[in-house]
């Protein structure tokens, strides 16, 4: 009797129709992959929010660092030289203390797609990228020990904070405060950036040296930072990254969290005085052609 089995085509055949359905599925899958970091982003942004929510509600409606007097909170004071440092990111000040606000924030201070340091000892280029975190800034033991623990645990990131909200200390608080808000309880809050994916601490978004802040954004930036930001350092448009498929995470001013396209960076409400109508917008009348290679392909606003 003969013996039934599989021919060496028939073999080939089947080999090769796993090849391709691999070959289909594998891009599906890692899109997939991508939207479910995405997800996990967002869902940081809005635990941001609530901490901030709650820190805003126990300091009278103000932002931490403002007031009625327009004055910082008095044990902020007990770190003499060191206030303005306190208050440079959302995620290391607070009314909560020192402790109790690092523990709160630890989990979610990077964005699943960008989760590894820059520097692993806070030496050299602490600059992240469009997939790596910021820091680490400091390197252990640089901060006095009682608070050391904090900064040698959590002194980096992926988001990065709008500083015209805030307090920033030294020479921007001494700036003329009309390009500023001091209270999240503002018209147009749902357009004004707070947190963000970034690849620096501060979300910057500004032509370059000028104060009171000029009235539209910077040129785009002529290349992504991927993978760090050491082909890319200009601090003036640190969200401007391709980190989730054309678009970056941010929390907003009234508390929500959504998509926001690269080219949408130049609509948003980044300070009072803002043009988001500025020569990088289609109603300022900026063309597709306008916009670097990279960014060509993303969408318009």
């Amino acid at each position: 009797m003969r013996k039934k089995g599989f021919t060496l085509i028939e073999l080939l055949v089947v080999i090769a129709i796993i090849a391709l359905l691999m070959a289909i599925l594998l891009p599906t899958l890692q899109r997939v992959r991508r939207q479910a970091k995405a997800v996990a982003c967002q869902s940081n942004l809005r635990q941001w929010g609530a901490l901030l929510a709650t820190a805003v509600g126990e300091n009278d409606g103000y932002f931490p660092g403002w007031g009625p007097d327009d004055r910082p909170p008095t044990d902020w004071r007990d770190f003499p030289g060191w206030t303005g440092w306190w208050c440079w990111s959302w995620g290391w000040y607070g009314p909560y203390g020192y402790r109790d606000w690092y523990n709160q924030t630890e989990a979610i201070r990077c964005c699943p797609m960008a989760t590894k340091p820059a520097s692993s000892d806070g030496g050299g280029s602490t600059w992240g990228g469009t997939f790596m975190a910021w820091g680490r800034l400091f390197p252990k033991y640089f901060w006095p020990s009682e608070i050391a623990w904090a900064w040698e645990k959590n002194s980096y990131g992926s988001y990065g904070s709008n500083y015209r909200p805030r307090w920033d200390g030294g020479w921007l608080r001494d700036q003329p405060g009309s390009w500023r808000w001091t209270t999240p309880y503002v018209k147009g809050a749902n357009n004004i950036p707070l947190h963000m994916d970034s690849c620096l601490q501060e979300a910057w978004f500004w032509p370059g040296e000028s104060i009171p802040l000029p009235a539209e954004g910077p040129p785009p930036p002529e290349c992504d930072a991927v993978p760090t930001m050491l082909v890319r350092q200009d601090w003036r448009h640190t969200a401007c990254i391709n980190r989730h498929d054309g678009y970056v995470n941010s929390l907003f001013m009234d508390w929500s969290v959504r998509k926001v396209g690269l080219k949408e960076l130049w609509t948003l409400k980044w300070s009072r005085e803002y043009n988001t109508r500025g020569p990088w917008t289609k109603a300022g009348g900026v063309k597709p052609e306008d916009w670097p290679q990279w960014m060509r392909r993303f969408k318009d606003y």
